[in-house]
């Protein structure tokens, strides 16, 4: 669907007489439906039965399952913070734009599937954007890349969590991790791996879900360049 005719149009069926709900009902039941049971249970049919609705009345305000999951992605974006006063320091303030994200995606499990192919921003989307863009401000940087920074943090957040969940919900086994330490161990002991050995050699991390995450966190944001003199051009 059209983005402009979307985001820019009321909240109105395309055709017919107006039904006994709206866009954010029917919006709204679909995130419900896909925070239970995942993206691939909503469906028109499923959605449709959630509000009490026919099929058809349905289609009058999301034409397919693409505009709908336009439609969730936005929704659920209206719970990220976007009035809060930012420090100034821009790696914090991005760092904390990122936890939000991760926050985000970790009540809606399915989020991070529905950006990879969902693109279109909608009104909460954008405001989180101009959120995100106003902590870059310092750094200095243009626009484009801006908006390439926040579009980089958007994907490792989505990235993580989804390794996140999949080792949530696919836990290895006490004896698998043993086996696993074992060879590692082992190949380390062999001579041909010597880096591999200094790293395992060396102090552990805390692997907590929010430890990990933190700390791959800041590896990222502080890594990045943003004197404007380095900027081609």
């Amino acid at each position: 669907m059209d983005p402009q005719e979307l985001w820019l149009t009321p909240d109105r069926p395309r055709r017919g007489r107006r039904p006994a709900f709206s866009r954010e009902a029917v919006t709204a039941a679909a995130v419900e439906l896909a925070d239970a049971e995942g993206l691939d249970a909503v469906t028109m049919r499923r959605v449709a039965a959630q509000v009490g609705a026919g099929v058809m009345s349905l289609y009058s305000y999301a034409p397919d399952k693409e505009t709908l999951v336009d439609l969730m992605v936005d929704r659920v974006n209206g719970e990220l913070p976007v009035t809060g006063a930012l420090l100034g320091d821009w790696r914090t303030d991005l760092k904390t734009v990122a936890h939000h994200q991760r926050a985000l995606m970790l009540r809606h499990p399915w989020l991070p599937a529905a950006l990879s192919t969902h693109r279109s921003l909608g009104p909460h989307a954008l405001a989180f954007l101009e959120h995100a863009l106003a902590a870059l401000r310092p750094t200095g940087l243009d626009g484009a890349a801006k908006l390439e920074v926040f579009s980089l943090l958007t994907g490792f957040v989505a990235s993580h969590v989804s390794h996140e969940l999949t080792r949530a919900t696919t836990a290895e086994s006490p004896d698998r991790a043993a086996a696993e330490v074992r060879y590692l161990t082992t190949v380390a002991a062999d001579g041909h791996h010597p880096e591999l050995a200094r790293a395992l050699a060396a102090p552990g991390h805390p692997l907590t879900p929010e430890a990990t995450f933190t700390r791959f966190l800041d590896r990222l944001v502080d890594g990045l360049d943003a004197d404007p003199e380095a900027q081609p051009g």
